[in-house]
């Protein structure tokens, strides 16, 4: 007797919406004594609560927000949050809900699902613990009430941005990552990927910014260098400082992505966002960018960093989003972790 393959979303009917689709709330998660910030009472925990704030704040004003912390730190994240952002404890590891937290999911017909991706510490990472980490895909889908489909890929959020019509964007360095699915091959990937996203195309980028390959960095997080803005238009990182090793990777993105189809045979539009002036902090290679936004109802939350660049990356979007207010918020402290705004942010859309 064969045993039946198991469902997958796709299957059922279920794909992830784009980003811009109508959000129920943003989830995130609340920064811990760990690696990444240091310990409980010092200055770089205490810097991260204060940042992560910042931004729950800014996306409560367009839409709900839940903040999952660790049991113990509920009291004190409700005093940074305000009472208007809810707060529940579960145990964690960090605190960057895009890469532990589930993937959304609707069928048009009322229902929500999730994708539940494994995640082993963006490919086991020496610094990194996810024992924790690693069950709260299924801890929040459960809490939005959503049907949980676990997929036995190694993948993050931040590794994953789709069209919502059919395309998905992913990078070589961590789908195909040693550390996260060793002797996977693309087309193998693309299968599990299409499956519980309800994507048929992906469009495969070689690599990351090169700050993210650094003691923190995710090995080339799609969300830091490239994110759709709509159906066939797609924003993409640049550097335009010759001198800087980006300014090499970044013009091989744009050229690959301008010769790219997406799943309906459009060819994309590339909008170029060009990187904050500054490149380096204290001695170190930074991978600032303004493509680590997050769009919520009504509003984009877009990284500042204090820069002469922030105003005009602003610009871009208030053109690309007329619809929707931009507001700022100072992601230099998330950076320093190891992500953006986009990062520490999950939709849950509206089914």
């Amino acid at each position: 007797m064969t045993t039946p393959a198991p469902r997958t979303p796709a299957a059922d009917g279920f794909r992830m919406p784009p980003e811009w689709a109508p959000h129920d709330r943003t989830w995130m998660a609340w920064p811990g004594p760990n690696a990444t910030f240091g310990e409980e009472g010092g200055p770089r925990l205490a810097a991260a609560r204060q940042a992560w704030a910042g931004v729950a704040r800014a996306v409560r004003r367009f839409e709900p927000v839940t903040v999952v912390a660790s049991p113990g730190q509920a009291e004190g994240a409700r005093a940074l949050l305000g009472p208007d952002v809810e707060v529940v404890e579960q145990p964690l590891d960090d605190a960057w809900m895009r890469d532990i937290g589930p993937t959304f999911l609707t069928d048009g017909n009322g229902e929500l699902a999730a994708a539940d991706w494994v995640f082993n510490g963006w490919g086991g990472q020496e610094w990194a613990r996810w024992e924790r980490d690693a069950r709260i895909g299924r801890y929040v889908s459960g809490l939005a009430g959503a049907r949980t489909y676990a997929s036995s890929l190694v993948n993050e959020g931040g590794g994953l941005h789709v069209d919502g019509q059919g395309t998905v964007l992913l990078t070589e360095t961590v789908q195909l990552d040693p550390g996260r699915n060793p002797g996977l091959t693309r087309a193998e990937v693309e299968a599990e990927v299409h499956a519980h996203l309800g994507t048929t195309k992906a469009i495969w980028l070689p690599r990351g910014l090169t700050a993210d390959y650094g003691e923190f960095g995710t090995r080339g997080h799609v969300d830091i260098v490239a994110a759709f803005a709509r159906p066939g238009t797609v924003l993409v990182h640049t550097q335009p400082d010759p001198g800087h090793p980006d300014h090499a990777v970044c013009a091989e993105i744009a050229e690959l992505l301008r010769a790219a189809t997406d799943a309906r045979g459009r060819r994309l539009e590339v909008v170029e966002v060009p990187a904050p002036t500054v490149t380096e902090v204290d001695g170190e290679l930074v991978d600032y960018s303004y493509i680590n936004h997050y769009l919520c109802n009504r509003g984009v939350v877009l990284c500042a960093f204090g820069d002469p660049r922030d105003e005009r990356a602003a610009g871009i979007f208030r053109r690309l989003f007329p619809d929707r207010t931009v507001t700022l918020v100072d992601a230099r402290t998330i950076f320093a972790a190891g992500g953006g705004i986009h990062c520490v942010t999950q939709q849950q859309p509206t089914v």
